[in-house]
């Protein structure tokens, strides 16, 4: 959401998201950056966003706005606070420790979308991974990322795919949530619908939005189906019988099911469940 844009703060309260960015950066004129966040540090006091994390995107600390955004969004203390174009662990530093220094339970997120970035995914993942704020989530920009690689938009991003495998292998190698990027063509219903669904194929836990239209097929694409679900208990109940308490691998339904395909069911169950409330 363009912190700019004070009735789209307001509306980010109705949304059925799971976490609301007020942006700083990208999608603010520079005019309009202090008012913009003025206006974010209000929200995140005012709240009323419920379950919805709530994250201050801010300028990058080379640019005329980042000090002051991250000193307002520091104060602010939302429950994350998403650094852009990092490419190396050196740009977590100085957020890092200005957290620290607050005493805040503001997280970090890191804004993966420079080529610099993939040669360091793995140091970035765990630059703070044992000092607190740790950082969380990898939010993939893929806009700036096709811009910087001067690739051609393709359907389908054969082109990016090998880098969004890496974000994702660097992220589960670290315990971070990754986050694929935005879908530009509002109009195009199917081909958003098939990017969640690559998306969510290649690892991703969930994808920045845009629109509020983009809402309920992304929601749609990254909650287990009933079919998914009902498979997934079934695995776990026959792994936790106490006559397979040994078993490694079961044949269920003409499949050889191994003890690990249970553990990745395990992991279905919960985003089921999160999805129903």
């Amino acid at each position: 959401m363009p912190a700019s844009n004070a009735r789209a703060l307001e509306k980010a309260r109705e949304l059925d998201v799971d976490a609301v960015i007020f942006d700083l950066e990208d999608s603010v004129a520079p005019e309009a950056k202090p008012e913009a966040r003025a206006q974010a540090v209000r929200a995140v006091g005012e709240g009323g966003y419920g379950r919805r994390q709530i994250a201050i995107r801010i300028n990058g600390l080379g640019t005329p706005w980042g000090a002051a955004d991250l000193e307002a969004a520091v104060a602010a203390a939302p429950d994350a606070i998403l650094i852009p174009k990092v490419g190396h662990p050196d740009d977590l530093a100085t957020p890092q420790a200005a957290i620290a220094k607050a005493g805040t339970s503001s997280r970090l997120w890191a804004m993966i979308e420079t080529p610099a970035a993939f040669g360091n995914l793995h140091a970035i993942a765990s630059a703070v991974r044992d000092t607190a704020p740790a950082l969380s989530v990898f939010v993939i920009g893929t806009n700036d990322l096709v811009k910087d690689m001067r690739m051609r938009v393709q359907p389908g991003r054969a082109n990016l795919v090998a880098m969004l495998v890496a974000c994702v292998a660097a992220g589960r190698a670290h315990g971070l949530q990754v986050i694929d990027g935005v879908y530009n063509a509002l109009d195009d219903h199917s081909g958003f619908e098939a990017e969640c669904g690559q998306g969510r194929d290649l690892g991703m836990d969930g994808k920045s939005l845009i629109h509020p239209r983009q809402v309920a097929p992304c929601n749609a694409a990254f909650t287990p189906s009933a079919e998914e679900v009902a498979w997934a208990r079934r695995l776990v109940d026959l792994f936790d019988r106490a006559e397979n308490k040994n078993a490694n691998v079961l044949r269920v339904d003409g499949q050889m099911v191994e003890r690990l395909h249970a553990e990745a069911a395990r992991q279905i169950l919960p985003l089921a469940e999160i999805a129903k409330g």
